[in-house]
């Protein structure tokens, strides 16, 4: 029995008549990675089930943060006069950031070929991909830092919230369409990034200061890669579908502002956060950079997922995630100056989000399997011997 139904009889019944749509056009994933999944794919025990391979993978990257978090908690490792990274760190990060993409690349076909396929898979999946986004954002951080060659921790706040609103619209786009378009950005970037780390291993955090073109730095192309890939590519392209099933009456919600309700939540959520970082008495984002990023993709992670439950049961998005009432009070209180200690505010709030969302995740993962009757993490049937 699930911890708290989080999920309504009425998206039960949705999950029931769900079929699997997605368009993935990456020449990248179509010609190279698809390939080597189905190589890798084959070499799996056929007892091992794809949630736990997806699991396996989310925590090679929850690894990561962790294991940089020791190393350069604050982001001033990479700094000039900082002690650095060790290279041999940087190789973990490189090789357990492939495995991450790799095993979420062939937990799909381990499905297909043990036929347990299920939208609890699909849900686990994009669930944790979701969370995911902070884990991989804060990691690739630490390669550059916030020194003078680095890039300023109210910079790298936005750039996140430019990543988490690019995943959101995959998600947003299948709401509105039915069909989840993969982002060209995802492939490239997670092959690149392992390389990155591997290549820093190799020549140091101090080829990083060093100019691209003139005064044009490696931060600036990091910065101006993400920028541009989400207001060229993924916006354009998440548009166009959307338009593109609008003119063909195929769109799911016509009316604009049924349309548009699965980003209010997001938006309410970037305004808090900012709001926070804005009028901080403190300073918390110079303070507790990685804390205060952790708190904001965790939060995101939970408005997303209720909207992955809504995408993929056909049910309408709700205008309002729960989690947003609570830090309404909290963010008043620590720019008001209510409470002195706005560290200890925000350690304690992103314990209590963390906490949170994991109930959540559990809570919606136990009530799925109830109601498909099969294991989360075994491929047995649930009421198997």
């Amino acid at each position: 029995m699930a911890l708290y139904e989080y999920v309504t009889q009425d998206q039960l019944a949705g999950f029931d008549k769900y079929k699997y749509s997605a368009v993935d056009s990456n020449p990248l994933s179509v010609y190279v990675m698809h390939p080597f999944w189905n190589f890798v794919v084959k070499f799996l025990p056929t007892w091992l089930a794809p949630n736990l391979i997806t699991f396996t993978g989310f925590m090679f990257l929850v690894l990561n943060f962790l294991m940089l978090a020791f190393y350069d908690f604050d982001f001033n490792a990479s700094a000039a006069g900082h002690e650095h990274v060790p290279s041999l760190v940087w190789v973990a990060a490189g090789i357990f950031n492939f495995l991450a993409y790799t095993l979420d690349g062939v937990d799909g076909k381990q499905a297909r070929r043990t036929n347990s396929s299920t939208p609890l898979g699909e849900l686990f999946d994009h669930g944790l991909d979701s969370w995911a986004c902070i884990f991989f954002v804060a990691t690739v951080y630490s390669i550059f830092g916030r020194g003078e060659s680095g890039v300023g921790v109210a910079t790298l706040y936005y750039i996140l919230w430019v990543v988490l609103f690019s995943f959101i619209l995959s998600h947003w786009e299948k709401y509105n369409t039915g069909i989840l378009f993969l982002p060209w950005g995802y492939d490239v970037s997670q092959v690149t990034i392992s390389l990155v780390y591997l290549v820093t291993a190799v020549v140091g955090v101090e080829t990083w200061y060093q100019p691209v073109l003139f005064h044009f730095l490696y931060r600036d192309l990091f910065t101006f890669m993400i920028i541009a890939c989400s207001f060229t590519v993924t916006l354009p392209m998440s548009l166009y579908n959307v338009l593109k099933a609008h003119r063909s009456n195929t769109l799911k919600h016509s009316n604009l502002y049924e349309a548009f309700l699965p980003f209010l939540s997001p938006v309410l959520l970037f305004i808090l956060s900012t709001i926070w970082v804005v009028f901080s008495p403190s300073n918390i984002l110079e303070l507790q950079p990685r804390i205060f990023y952790l708190m904001v993709g965790t939060a995101f992670a939970n408005v997303t997922c209720k909207l992955i439950v809504c995408q993929m049961s056909n049910t309408r998005c709700q205008p309002l995630s729960w989690l947003l009432l609570p830090m309404t009070p909290v963010v008043l209180l620590a720019v008001t100056g209510v409470v002195a200690n706005e560290t200890l505010l925000l350690y304690l709030w992103t314990a209590a989000v963390i906490l949170a969302h994991i109930h959540y995740g559990v809570s919606v993962v136990q009530q799925l399997s109830s109601h498909f009757n099969i294991f989360a993490f075994s491929l047995k049937k649930a009421n198997s011997d």
